[in-house]
């Protein structure tokens, strides 16, 4: 980087914490490095907000919280920063397009998420990782303040299709991206990684050239394409590796810890 990296930006899952949802003891080290060095520290997931309150203590984040990709902005006493939602028409349209692709819905409001059928597929493993249940009901009666809308199927080919069909009816007007390979999420067109660069670059005065990316889906291109310097983890697409800077370890070999080593904390950075 041509600048003295100010702040590193995260994505959670994949990155951050393996796929079983951990948070290694060596990447909270490298978090606390990076704040012994003056280097700020912020996440930005898919998940809702609540849904990373476990990462609070442990990494002692002083920095808002940008949940929904974006979508709702908090600080970390979950005070809100901003909320950027879908339009009921736009939520309408886009939970059509995931139920007529054979894919199941899941609805995210600011205070609640929504699913048709608690045994449905991954329901059980968000609950799990996000550490709170969703309410069952029909998701279509709960339009009016729609953070995200998340189509989920393990059909990967599936949801390829989803995401550019999505892309393709929503235009300029919504963001569509794969954040997993069997999650498709529907935000504000707002509400996308790359908008939280833009964010945090106003609310601390410290620009994109001075911040680090890491993340391994197609959603954390946007933040890439942004910043200084993106680092990818191992487990990553080939599109996505070739969108960032540099290319780490996986999630699972500790990537989120070696690249911060590597190319932030390391001989690279300095």
């Amino acid at each position: 980087m041509k600048q003295a990296v100010q702040l590193v930006l995260a994505d959670v899952d994949g990155t951050l914490v393996t796929r079983d949802k951990i948070l290694t003891p060596r990447a909270i080290r490298a978090v606390h490095a990076l704040r012994e060095r003056g280097i700020r520290f912020a996440v930005t997931s898919g998940r809702p907000p609540r849904g990373m309150a476990m990462l609070i203590e442990p990494l002692a984040i002083d920095m808002p919280i940008a949940g929904f990709n974006g979508g709702v902005l908090v600080h970390p006493d979950w005070s809100v920063i901003e909320t950027k939602r879908l339009t009921h028409a736009q939520a309408e349209q886009v939970l059509k397009i995931i139920t007529d692709h054979g894919a199941d819905p899941w609805v995210y409001t600011s205070h609640d998420w929504f699913v048709h059928d608690h045994d449905a597929p991954h329901v059980s493993r968000e609950e799990w990782t996000v550490k709170f249940a969703p309410r069952v009901d029909d998701v279509s009666r709960h339009l009016d303040d729609v953070v995200k809308i998340t189509g989920v199927s393990d059909d990967a080919a599936l949801m390829q299709k989803l995401e550019r069909d999505l892309q393709e009816a929503l235009g300029q007007t919504a963001s569509a991206a794969c954040s997993q390979p069997y999650y498709v999420d529907v935000t504000n067109r707002e509400a996308n990684k790359g908008g939280v660069v833009t964010t945090l670059e106003a609310l601390f005065d410290i620009p994109a050239a001075s911040m680090v990316t890491l993340g391994d889906q197609p959603n954390d291109m946007l933040m890439f394409a942004k910043t200084g310097m993106s680092i990818a983890m191992g487990q990553a697409n080939d599109t996505v590796k070739a969108a960032a800077t540099h290319v780490s370890t996986s999630c699972e070999e500790e990537g989120f810890a070696i690249g911060l080593e590597r190319y932030v904390l390391g001989d690279v950075a300095t």
